[in-house]
């Protein structure tokens, strides 16, 4: 599932994030601010990257058609706890 997952950065830390379910796309625009990559703590990770890792995260706990159309990275951690971030930082610490 993650290698179908595309992403496509539409510039000023968005990002438009494509679900593959089924015969359908499901969308969600993810935003990933400057003082959200600081916080998750992997020193040089990519933007990018990490939006990839939510994504990959999100849709490994829920079906992908409930994935929201906007997600602000900074909700996630308040919506999973620790979880999310401890995810994150594992994934970010393995090759990509």
């Amino acid at each position: 599932m993650a290698a179908d997952i595309r992403i496509e950065s539409l510039g000023d830390h968005e990002y438009l994030v494509r679900f593959p379910s089924g015969s359908e796309t499901v969308e969600s625009l993810m935003r990933a601010t400057p003082d959200t990559v600081d916080h998750i703590g992997v020193p040089g990770t990519d933007e990018r990257r990490i939006v990839a890792e939510t994504a990959a995260f999100l849709a490994e706990r829920q079906p992908v058609i409930d994935i929201p159309p906007m997600i602000d990275l900074d909700d996630l951690e308040a919506h999973y706890g620790d979880e999310y971030l401890q995810e994150l930082i594992r994934r970010l610490h393995t090759a990509p």
